[in-house]
């Protein structure tokens, strides 16, 4: 049985805080009125705003360093800002189309081959200089840009909300996304956790950003630079331990030692039935530095502080996927104690009631009132389509102190919804039974039900830090020989499902702001005598091998070449539109001794993430 460990982050679904639709709401004025509609040119007007003259950043002696969240926006007036970025398989590059839309009239451009590498930005979009006091230059780089980032309205005619996702997925083996600034809102240019903070003394400075020429070019981007007076202070927790509630909530995200960061990301909790007993969760470290996410059970980045008013509040992916959001913000939980005595007290990260890292509430999907009644019918409506991707963050280790002589083989796994249509699972509980009944439902095009079938069962888990309701059979882990017959099964099978990772916004029906991203809401609780567990179009459920179970135990196995497989829906309990895209398989190739075994992780075509 898989359950989830305590998150720090992920999946994840918040508003930009009032603060900050406020601080920009003050910039507006310096953003032209939108031209009349019967002037427009069809494509957006981008400008870079800012939305303070001066900031005041911190450096914490137990993790020096400044996070540059100099409260720079990008707005987009006379139309959205959109982007469309797809593969078409592995084996071919990421590509990034502009949409631009008059009216019902949709054209678009094609960015230039190569502009865009993967799904987690514009590289190289804002740039940023720092001189101190004496107008040296002491820094000098570029970052990266997503247009989803932390946002807010600059008019009060603009559209009360943004229809598109609240942040640029990292899964390595995303398939398509899209990228947006609404017709009168800016989107932070700061990229958040995905900016390494920067080593500046106490003291004052200027920062001077703006957008790179080739931007500029590109989308058409007046070249007005803004300069941010910059003060940077220095400071303890130590010093401030003795100061209350007001200092912690004013302290920096976690400084812990990559092992205690690594159990606040992703669902790693999701811990097997057989394997329990065998692999400690201290031996499943994922490789996450390497492949640029934390994972469960990965070294593991602190996440970027940021200022209560920046805007840069947790979106998809808090608390759930293997990564963070770009850029979180404060207030962020924190874990109450480190392995290394580094974090700083505060709320315990976890997976309570309808909160999982004390930032923010998730929606719950509820389910139907009673259990399905009358004859089971699978309709001829659309229906989910699952598959699976391949796995990654792969590392081996022994077993340490708690299983002597073992070695371990981790990794994390995928599957996702390629629609067209959602997958909705309910589980109902009779009176003093251990097992809630499950059953998929079926809807038309209007969203009304029409149909249902049972598929199985959901279990409890009752271990400390996991407690929730999972669905049997959802997926199998596999490693395979080199002649791809089956050589160890995980223990794994059961889920809490949730949608954790967006995998592909450009299919059709996609959900670009799915509910049922929270744990705790998604998964139920001990006493719950319903819940319902979604898997929305567009969508994955990531799950981090970092517990006990979450890896295969490759003690007896000769070195060699293997491949994992991930496999949904195993026993085709539920129903899809297609059942023969199900498997991944990822190559490995194990080598060392006893002890000290090693894996070698080969390119899966174009995408060289372990």
């Amino acid at each position: 049985m898989m359950t989830r460990s305590p998150q720090g982050r992920t999946n994840r679904l918040t508003r930009p805080s009032i603060a900050v639709a406020a601080a920009v709401a003050v910039t507006a004025g310096v953003v032209a009125a939108a031209p009349d509609a019967k002037t427009a040119e069809p494509s957006p007007k981008l400008s870079l705003i800012a939305a303070t003259t001066s900031v005041t950043l911190d450096s914490w002696k137990e993790d020096p360093g400044v996070y540059l969240d100099l409260g720079t926006y990008l707005t987009s007036e006379n139309g959205a800002f959109e982007l469309k970025v797809t593969r078409k398989s592995y084996k071919d590059p990421v590509v990034a189309t502009q949409v631009l839309r008059n009216g019902k009239k949709t054209t678009t451009k094609a960015l230039p081959a190569g502009l865009v590498k993967d799904f987690s930005g514009l590289p190289d979009f804002a740039q940023i200089s720092v001189t101190d006091a004496a107008g040296k230059t002491v820094l000098k780089q570029t970052e990266a840009f997503c247009p989803n980032n932390a946002s807010g309205r600059i008019r009060p005619d603009a559209p009360a909300n943004s229809k598109y996702p609240q942040s640029c997925p990292v899964n390595p083996f995303t398939l398509g996304s899209v990228w947006g600034v609404e017709n009168g809102w800016a989107s932070n240019t700061y990229a958040g956790y995905y900016a390494k903070p920067v080593q500046l003394a106490a003291g004052t400075y200027t920062a001077k950003i703006s957008v790179t020429k080739k931007y500029r070019d590109l989308f058409g981007i007046a070249n007005k630079p803004q300069s941010i007076k910059v003060t940077v202070r220095e400071r303890s927790w130590e010093a401030e331990e003795g100061s209350g509630s007001a200092a912690r909530s004013a302290a920096p995200r976690s400084f812990q030692s990559a092992k205690s960061a690594a159990g606040h990301q992703g669902h790693g909790g999701h811990e097997g039935h057989q394997q329990a007993a065998d692999a400690p969760a201290s031996t499943h470290s994922g490789n996450a530095a390497a492949s640029a996410h934390a994972a469960h059970g990965a070294p593991a980045r602190p996440e970027a502080p940021a200022a209560r008013t920046t805007g840069a509040t947790p979106t998809f992916n808090v608390g759930h996927g293997p990564y963070p959001p770009a850029p979180p913000a404060l207030p962020w939980a924190l874990k109450k104690e480190s392995l290394q005595r580094q974090a700083f007290s505060a709320a315990k990260v976890g997976d309570r009631p309808g909160q999982t890292d004390g930032s923010r509430q998730a929606p719950a999907a509820e389910p139907n009132a009673k259990r399905p009644t009358g004859k089971a019918t699978v309709p001829d409506v659309p229906k989910p389509d699952l598959r699976s991707l391949p796995a990654y963050g792969i590392t081996v280790s022994d077993g340490y102190e708690d299983v002597p002589g073992k070695d371990y083989l981790a990794f994390s796994a995928n599957v996702w919804n390629a629609g067209p249509a959602k997958l909705v699972v309910d589980g109902f509980r009779s009176p003093g039974k251990e097992l809630m009944d499950a059953y998929q439902y079926f809807y038309d095009a209007k969203g009304k039900q029409v149909g249902y079938t049972p598929t199985g069962t959901m279990e409890w888990d009752p271990r400390p830090g996991h407690e929730h309701w999972h669905f049997t059979d959802f997926a199998s882990y596999r490693l395979l020989k080199a002649d791809k017959k089956e050589s160890v099964r995980s223990g794994k099978e059961a889920f809490c499902l949730a949608n954790t990772d967006a995998v592909d916004y450009t299919v059709k029906n996609a959900n670009w702001h799915p509910d049922n991203t929270d744990l705790s809401t998604a998964c139920g609780q001990e006493n719950s005598i319903s819940v319902r567990e979604v898997l929305d179009v567009g969508s994955g459920d990531t799950y981090t091998q970092d517990l006990p179970g979450q890896s295969f135990d490759i003690t007896g196995l000769p070195n060699g070449t293997y491949y994992i497989q991930v496999l949904a829906n195993p026993e085709n309990r539920l129903k899809e539109t297609n059942y023969k895209n199900n498997s991944a398989l990822r190559k490995v190739v194990l080598g060392g001794k006893k002890g000290a075994r090693t894996v070698k992780v080969p390119a899966h075509h174009l995408v060289n993430a372990n």
